[in-house]
């Protein structure tokens, strides 16, 4: 009897990433606790600060970004296959389709919410980089393809992230309702520009360096299997602990809460699976290959969450609704994407007749899947 590979998803997670929605929302929960009963929580982290920016958030934040960008193998941009369309058409969903997605399902879907709303169209702006590799290997995607894209995405979030959210939270509201957008803060692009450069940028420099200095000095096997599997989980500490000081400033949020999750987490699942979707069928329909219908679906509708929290918090502020928004998207992103995952291989035999070419996808047994389960 054939085995079916999608049992081997959830084995091929640890357990440090099969519970990251337990760990998430118990951060939040602890966090609103500790601000409910300690008041002077607020005070305490805002006295701690250089220029503005919260120095033990900072800390977070950046080391939150440190280990998926030094992960990332820049030098495989080179190597990627010259005129693939896939990869043009890959780039078009996360930077064209991707982006007003989100804009549409955050508009349609909390139209009474706007500072929600503008948390949600930040999330939809910061394009995958990290986990996105997981999925796309579970699933039995082109790893080299998913590399590059991974790649292409840091830089692209470099160069163009600031100007998109000025963008999408500013100018494109204001083009739509200029009486409903006046009572939203209108964004400084200069703001994000910062926030980028400061929570994008610095880890982005120290991954390049780290991958650089550390391969020569090491070799690349062991900066892989060794330096990286020993990095890679500290990003949830980061991420633990800056939702749990987020949360601390949001006594508010404490009986609000569940109305307020249950508000976000919708049009984050039409989003996610919506754009899974639409990634899906339209690459079946081009001929895409199956691995490259995986990577093409899972990079277009996987996010950026860390990036998206950072900015949201150096620009709006700590125990602002923008954050809130922002830090529910992996809460509600994991399992989500796990979903998907069981989907596609579901789908692959279905729509691809050649069960040769389908059979031929790598089992979710090696490489990442190895590390991923130490």
């Amino acid at each position: 009897m054939e085995e079916d590979p999608a049992h081997e998803v959830l084995s091929g997670l640890s357990l440090l990433n099969r519970l990251l929605p337990v760990w998430i929302f118990a951060a939040m929960i602890a966090g609103v606790l500790i601000g409910y009963a300690l008041p002077g929580t607020g005070s305490l982290v805002s006295s701690l600060q250089i220029d503005g920016v919260s120095l033990p958030i900072a800390i977070g934040l950046v080391w939150m970004m440190y280990p998926p960008l030094a992960a990332v193998d820049y030098l495989r941009i080179g190597k990627a296959v010259n005129g693939k369309k896939v990869m043009g058409y890959s780039l078009f969903l996360n930077w064209i389709v991707g982006p007003f997605l989100m804009f549409g399902v955050a508009w349609l879907l909390l139209p009474d919410l706007p500072l929600f709303r503008e948390g949600l169209i930040i999330v939809g702006l910061a394009r995958c980089i990290a986990m996105v590799l997981v999925w796309n290997m579970l699933a039995g995607g082109d790893n080299e393809y998913a590399a590059v894209i991974v790649a292409l995405n840091a830089i692209f979030q470099i160069v163009l992230y600031s100007v998109y959210a000025y963008f999408f939270v500013t100018v494109l509201p204001h083009w739509l309702d200029p009486s409903a957008s006046a009572a939203v803060v209108n964004v400084n692009p200069l703001d994000i520009a910062r926030s980028v450069a400061i929570f994008l940028g610095v880890p982005f420099l120290l991954g390049i360096v780290s991958r650089l200095v550390l391969t020569k000095r090491k070799g690349e096997q062991w900066y892989e299997e060794q330096f990286l599997r020993l990095v890679r989980p500290t990003a949830l500490v980061g991420l633990l602990f800056t939702l749990l000081v987020m949360f601390s400033l949001q006594g508010e949020y404490f009986v609000k809460l569940p109305i307020y999750l249950i508000r976000v987490a919708i049009p984050l699942v039409v989003y996610f699976v919506a754009m899974f979707g639409l990634a899906y069928i339209s690459s079946w329909k081009l001929k895409f290959t199956y691995k490259d219908t995986v990577t093409t679906s899972f990079t277009a509708a996987s996010n950026n969450f860390e990036l998206a929290i950072a900015v949201a918090v150096a620009v709006f502020g700590l125990s602002s609704s923008q954050a809130f928004a922002t830090a529910v998207g992996p809460l509600i992103e994991v399992p989500v994407m796990i979903g998907l995952v069981y989907l596609s291989l579901w789908l692959g035999p279905k729509l691809y007749r050649s069960r040769e070419e389908f059979a031929g996808t790598p089992a979710p047994s090696d490489s990442i899947l190895a590390e991923d389960r130490d």
